[in-house]
This record gives structure tokens, C-alpha cells and sequence, in this order.
């Protein structure tokens, strides 16, 4: 018998969270509560299909003239220049000036994929990350054979920014490096750096003759507004950053599975520009084309015709009001609740965090009890996806969250 020419790879690490959404559905508690994964819930726990995506997707079906062809290796270009328009203002000079370039990618994972990619391509640099981040950050820069560093982001002792250290390390980091940052909604602590903070970190990055790049995941998701979640982004563009902006559609339009998304490479202030706006079309097609040829149409086709029909996209404003309003009260009950029943610490982060997950500060040996004991399932970092909590099951989860506090230190 012969041997297999994939003996030699070693046990692949699982990852946590996919692993914690399996032991969910395995339990057989009628009270347990998935709080692992990032995706929106209502208040019956259920997957809401938003009523702006029904009607793209009945204007589609119903168009005769829908075909199932190859798209271009860099995307449906009405998609794209709507995604742009979306995350950097329809009056913008960079749209107006067409110093973009952009590219469909399957999901935001695809285009921070691309975007690694075009990285090692062009400057094959370090890429700094913030500390902690999602989880997927730290797989993917490797796997693009890019250097990974971090940059101080979260004060554990006091639950908020460590703006000072993040500073530091901005100053610190060799001149013209990387910088993976959150546009909004930063997973997983839920806080976002102030307007004024933001201009401060543009201030030492422009300075430093830095790079960044935005990941955009939860833009108009995070505060219910466009222009507020996209307020850094747009920034930094007006003060003459080339950038990277990484863009999803699956928390906004709730397309999880259709992968829809962009990615923009945004050049304001540049010497050749025509002709490197051109080089860098080529590269992302080059790029897209070996990894999957194209991108796929229908989730695109959706998001395309909620964003350029005004009807869809005025009933889109009011379903991400939903969402983010859910999210907020949620917020907003469970810190309240907590402080009336007396749990021991402090709470008040819950409510002024933003966006789909909270850092909730409790330990990792707290976490696994909840785990075990009670079935309530999140990471052992102590990230919560606030969508999972309910009108329904709040009490149980803080019920829960006060016993092991008083418990489990």
C-alpha cells in the first residue's frame, strides 16, 4: 500500500470559533446562547433577510435580460464604483478624479486577501495589527509571507484604548510601514478611537510617511449612519493618503454567505498617476485571476441595485437602523441591568462600545464556565457578539454572568 503524499502535514489548528458554533448546535440545553459567531440575529434568534435585499433580489430574478456569464477578472464595475462611492462620498475628488482602483473580491476576507497580496507584490514590508484583532488578521499576513507586528490598541486594566501606546508604536514602527486598521466597529473590543483621535493618529502616520490600511466590515452596521462609520476613512483620503481600504457587505446587508465586497486602492496625491492607476488594474487582475478567475454576480448584483435605486437604498438606511438600533438597546439593558443587580465590576463598556462585539473584561477561566456550565458560548478572550442577545434570553445571560463573576475569579 502506498503512502500518502499528504502524510507529511501537520494537525491543522481549528478554528475557535466555527469549533464553539459546533458545540452549540451539539447542546441540547433549551436556554444555550451562541454569542461566537459575527453575524446578525433578531430577537427570536433567527437570521433576518433584509426587506431591501427581498426586493433586489425579486428585481433580478424577474429581469429578463439576467444572464449567468463570466464577469471581468476585476468585477462588476457598477458594483465597484458604487462601493466606492459608498465608503468615500459621492462628491469626493478621488472619485471625481478617478485616482481609484478597485476590484470585486469574494467578501472582505477576499479583499484584504488582495490587498495582502498587492502588498507583497509592491512593498513586501511588515504589516502592523492592532492588538488584540480579529482573529483572522493574524493567519492571513503570514500566509501572504509579510512580516507580522502589533500595535498597542486595548488597556485591559481600565476596558478602553491605549491611545498613548498605540501612539508609541506608531512613532516607534520604521518609517513607511503598514497599518491594519479598523474603520469602524473595531473587532473585538467594540471601541472605536474619537474624531479628534483619529486625526491624531493621521497627524504621527503622515508624519512617519506611514501606510494605511482600512478594514471596513461594519460601515452604516456600526452606528446605524454611513457617514459616521466611513468618518476615518474619508479623512484620511482628504489629507492625501495612498491606502488600501478593505470593504464587506456582509454585516450591512446581512449577505454572510453571497461574499460580496471590494477592494479600493485610493491614490490622491501621487506622481503618474494615470499610470499607476492603470499598473495597479493589471496587478489586481493578475492576482484575482489566479486565485479564482472572478468574483461571483448575484450577491453583487444585490448590493448593486440597493446601492444606485434610491428606493432600495432609502429602505436599506432603515433596515441598518434596525440592526444597529437592536444592537444598541441590547447594549444598553445589559450594562443597565448589571449595575441594578450589583454584579461585581464595572459594566459601563458595554454600553459605550459599538458595533457587533464587546470586549466584556471577564477572564478566560470565566468564559469556560459559562462555556460548561451554563451554555453560553463566546471566545476565551472574552469577546461577545452582542447580535446573539435577546429581549429573551438577556436575563439568563446575565443571571449566568453573575454567578461565575461571583465565583470564578
Amino acid at each position: 500500500m502506498s503512502i500518502s503524499r499528504f502524510s507529511v502535514l501537520k494537525p491543522s489548528t481549528p478554528d475557535a470559533i466555527f469549533a464553539l458554533v459546533g458545540r452549540y448546535n451539539l447542546d441540547k440545553n433549551p436556554n444555550k446562547i451562541n454569542l461566537a459567531i459575527g453575524a446578525y440575529k433578531d430577537e427570536n434568534q433567527k437570521p433576518w433577510v433584509l426587506p431591501c435585499v427581498k426586493q433586489a433580489k425579486k428585481i433580478i430574478l424577474n429581469d429578463p435580460n439576467d444572464t449567468h456569464e463570466y464577469n471581468p477578472m476585476i468585477g462588476i464595475k457598477t458594483f465597484t464604483n458604487a462601493g466606492a462611492k459608498l465608503v468615500l462620498g459621492d462628491n469626493s475628488p478621488i472619485i471625481k478624479n478617478n485616482t481609484i482602483s478597485s476590484v470585486q473580491s469574494i467578501g472582505g476576507t477576499g479583499a484584504l486577501k488582495l490587498g495582502f497580496e498587492l502588498l507583497k507584490r509592491a512593498k513586501p514590508s511588515a504589516v502592523y495589527i492592532s492588538n488584540p484583532t480579529w482573529a483572522n488578521h493574524v493567519t492571513m499576513i503570514p500566509e501572504a509571507n509579510l512580516p507580522l507586528k502589533y500595535y498597542r490598541y486595548w488597556d485591559t486594566k481600565n476596558l478602553k484604548i491605549d491611545f498613548k501606546g498605540l501612539i508609541d508604536d506608531l512613532w516607534s514602527a520604521p518609517d513607511n510601514s503598514t497599518f491594519l486598521l479598523h474603520a469602524c466597529g473595531h473587532n473585538p473590543t467594540g471601541i472605536d478611537p474619537t474624531k479628534e483621535q483619529w486625526k491624531q493618529i493621521a497627524e504621527v502616520m503622515k508624519k512617519k510617511n506611514h501606510f494605511p490600511f482600512f478594514d471596513c466590515a461594519y460601515q452604516g452596521f456600526a452606528s446605524g449612519n454611513i457617514i459616521n462609520d466611513s468618518w476615518a476613512i474619508r479623512y484620511f483620503a482628504e489629507q492625501g493618503f495612498e491606502m488600501l481600504i478593505s470593504q464587506s457587505f456582509s454585516k450591512n446587508m446581512g449577505l454572510y454567505g453571497e461574499r460580496v465586497g471590494c477592494l479600493h486602492v485610493v491614490y490622491p496625491k501621487i506622481q503618474n498617476t494615470e499610470k499607476i492607476v492603470k499598473l495597479v488594474n493589471d496587478h489586481l487582475a493578475s492576482i484575482t485571476r489566479s486565485f479564482y478567475s472572478n468574483a461571483p454576480s448575484f450577491g453583487a448584483k444585490i448590493a448593486e441595485k440597493i446601492l444606485t435605486q434610491p428606493d432600495l437604498r432609502s429602505q436599506w438606511y432603515k433596515d441598518m437602523t434596525t440592526m444597529s438600533g437592536r444592537i444598541i438597546n441590547i447594549r444598553n439593558e445589559l450594562s443597565k441591568r448589571l449595575k441594578e443587580r450589583g454584579t461585581p465590576g464595572h459594566w459601563d463598556h458595554f454600553s459605550k462600545q459599538i458595533g457587533m462585539f464587546s470586549y466584556s473584561g471577564l477572564t478566560e477561566k470565566q468564559v469556560i464556565e459559562l462555556n460548561n456550565k451554563y451554555s453560553i458560548y463566546f471566545t476565551k478572550n472574552g469577546r461577545v457578539s452582542i447580535s446573539g442577545l435577546n429581549m429573551n434570553n438577556l436575563d439568563y445571560f446575565i443571571d449566568s454572568l453573575d454567578k461565575v463573576v461571583r465565583t470564578v475569579n
